[in-house]
């Protein structure tokens, strides 16, 4: 019996992918703009966050284990994100970022870091960032397996380098390619 019924809660699970815009807060209630502006399927839920201040994938479901899955850094789901620095950033940093930062909360795990051009594929943002003529910026791919609140702009900051915008491309084998920022799939 306990074998069909969870058959049954894997035939009914739903997961959506959701490209979450710079500015939208990641629950379904409260005052400020929220999932609820974007989604209107029932009975899902964020498996994850993504700060107000953070744009990209985010995946919603019914399934509570697989939340539990994507959201607990036990599980080691591996996060993809796309940052915008401020700064040119060093090859110093980047090993620093990839061999753990030290954070008031602790060490963070290993990243895996690299940098890389502006994305091609980049919508505008709105608002954009602030532009400073006389500093450059940097482009950066990091690969996460934990998820503190807000780890990869302290992270960053604490380098030097302050995140200026930051995508989330990637939560496991899912990713925000071909859905636009406030759609979903």
């Amino acid at each position: 019996m306990l074998l069909l019924k969870e058959l049954n809660m894997f035939m009914d699970r739903q997961i959506v992918l959701f490209n979450k815009p710079f500015g939208i807060l990641c629950q379904f209630s409260g005052e400020n703009k929220n999932l609820s502006d974007y989604i209107e399927i029932k009975n899902i839920y964020p498996a994850g966050r993504l700060d107000k201040d953070s744009e990209g994938l985010v995946v919603l479901t019914n399934d509570g284990k697989l939340q539990n899955q994507i959201s607990n850094p036990k599980f080691n789901k591996e996060k993809t994100y796309v940052a915008q620095v401020e700064g040119q950033i060093t090859s110093s940093a980047i090993d620093k970022l990839c061999s753990g930062v030290y954070l008031k909360d602790g060490l963070t795990k290993k990243a895996r870091a690299r940098e890389i051009p502006e994305p091609e594929w980049l919508w505008p943002r709105k608002p954009p960032i602030r532009f400073r003529k006389n500093i450059p910026t940097s482009w950066l791919e990091v690969k996460l397996t934990e998820g503190r609140n807000r780890q990869l702009r302290r992270m960053s900051a604490k380098l030097g380098f302050p995140v200026l915008r930051l995508i989330r491309t990637h939560i496991g084998e899912w990713s925000i390619e071909n859905i636009y920022p406030g759609k979903h799939k």
